[in-house]
């Protein structure tokens, strides 16, 4: 508790330059300021801070006024939840008048009413560690639900009951499991007991929000945790069912391997593998395809005579399903695109065998995969979980070989922009034509051409089209293209 303190105390020093004067500001207008939330525990954590989240007894117009004439550039956050933003340097803080929220039995907005006291305001909080406050000017420490002590225990718990709390905002069911997974804390059995008897309210909050937590939870630095609970407590039946479908997935003969473990295995090995991403990680793309890779086994397991068992075509019913999720869930088209595709391309290396492929299957691979092939290394590799550690050696090797042959063919042909060897206008130059189907028939023979034998010298590019196109002249062919 001692070390939380000093820690603290080190971090709050640190934000002494730019709360000083805007406490003070504050002061002088006859109203209550104080650091709250996030940045306290944070700071208790020995987390740094630039971005703020501050609470007042001012109401929003009265706070726009004490920030425009303290600030850089001021800005309306959420008015309507009491709510103004402020640049100063490189600060950026986000004042909200001390408030109480609600939802409605059916509605998927909470309602605000403003509150009076810092402790009402604190008492509203999702969970303890996250409602404590520093007042300003003067640094009184305020803490009346005990966070402190959670925080050291590493435990979240709710300042009143979770019933109340989960109430007031389901959405803080969901919550719990994002700062299970971003803090490695464990949740209190009364939470959890709440969550599970509560999990159907999650479905009166919006689709944008739970998607929110949902990338917060996967995004953050044991996803694992968080997940488990989701499924634990079933508002993962109720946000993202496949999941859960996979832990019921499981073989009592043990014919196959418990493909909800499987599953975070992967996941927690494409994790480890994120450095070799741009950016280094976290990445969303990288570990919603890790997640949603198996998806489609649930739909397509078969068990044989022989007592074997096959999941046939689960790429792309899985691809199906994710994308179908992600819709719901409404991520970008560009995630879902990139997530879909992964999840449909996740076999495609078990037919490389002992390396067996032509550098045309190679190129196959390079041109399917497009801009997600380093994505598609990360999963493919993270994919084997198996302890039979010669099997796992042998699979490593063969696709270092795959990727030693993948950079070797990119070097000699530009594999990353792969394309024809004549272009649109070169067709129909070559062709005397004008632009039409035939125009895209032409382009996709030249570019299955160069996918099988190699680039070709202009030359005979045009010799191999007007081949092409001679066969498509006869009049007894009757499949063109």
């Amino acid at each position: 508790m001692v070390e939380v303190q000093r820690t603290a105390d080190a971090e709050l020093d640190r934000l002494r330059p730019v709360l000083d004067g805007l406490g003070k500001a504050f002061e002088d207008a006859g109203h209550e300021l104080a650091l709250v939330g996030g940045p306290v525990r944070d700071a208790m954590l020995g987390r740094a801070h630039t971005d703020l989240d501050l609470t007042t007894s001012a109401l929003p117009d009265e706070t726009e006024r004490i920030l425009e004439r303290w600030g850089d550039v001021t800005w309306d956050v959420g008015r309507a939840f009491g709510t103004i933003g402020c640049r100063k340097g490189p600060w950026q803080v986000e004042v909200t008048t001390y408030r109480t929220d609600a939802y409605d039995a059916d509605s998927r907005k909470p309602d605000v009413a403003y509150g009076d006291t810092l402790a009402g305001d604190l008492g509203r909080r999702d969970f303890t560690v996250n409602a404590m406050a520093v007042r300003w000017p003067g640094r009184a420490f305020e803490d009346p639900y005990g966070g402190i002590v959670d925080l050291a225990d590493r435990v979240l718990r709710t300042p009143v009951t979770p019933e109340q709390s989960f109430s007031d905002d389901p959405l803080r069911m969901m919550r719990a499991a994002r700062f299970a997974s971003q803090l490695g804390f464990d949740v209190a059995p009364e939470v959890v007991a709440a969550m599970t008897a509560m999990a159907d309210r999650i479905e009166i909050v919006s689709a944008e929000r739970v998607r929110d937590e949902l990338v917060k939870t996967i995004c953050g630095r044991w996803p694992r945790r968080g997940l488990s609970l989701l499924v634990e407590t079933g508002l993962a039946d109720r946000v993202l069912p496949e999941l859960p479908a996979l832990a019921r997935e499981r073989d009592e003969h043990q014919r196959h391997k418990d493909v909800y473990e499987h599953t975070l295995t992967v996941l927690e090995q494409s994790i480890e593998l994120e450095e070799r991403l741009p950016g280094g990680g976290p990445d969303l793309v990288s570990r919603l395809a890790a997640l949603m890779h198996d998806v489609g086994k649930p739909r397509t397991r078969k068990f044989l005579d022989d007592g074997t068992v096959t999941f046939h075509h689960h790429d792309v019913v899985g691809a199906k399903l994710t994308r179908k999720r992600m819709k719901a869930l409404r991520f970008s088209n560009d995630d879902t695109d990139a997530v879909t595709q992964l999840v449909e391309l996740h076999l495609r290396f078990h037919g490389y065998g002992s390396g067996e492929w032509t550098d045309s299957a190679v190129r196959r691979y390079v041109r399917d995969a497009g801009d997600q092939l380093e994505r598609l290394h990360v999963l493919t590799r993270a994919d084997c979980t198996t302890r039979n550690q010669r099997k796992a050696a042998r699979l490593r090797r063969t696709y270092d070989d795959l990727e030693e042959r993948i950079a070797r063919l990119s070097e000699e042909e530009e594999l990353a922009s792969l394309r024809p060897d004549l272009d649109g206008n070169q067709i129909m130059e070559v062709l005397g034509i004008g632009p039409g189907r035939e125009v895209g028939l032409a382009y996709r023979h030249l570019l299955d051409l160069r996918l099988e034998e190699g680039p070709k010298s202009p030359e005979e590019a045009r010799a191999a089209l007007q081949s092409w196109w001679a066969d498509q002249q006869r009049p007894d062919d009757q499949a063109r293209g």
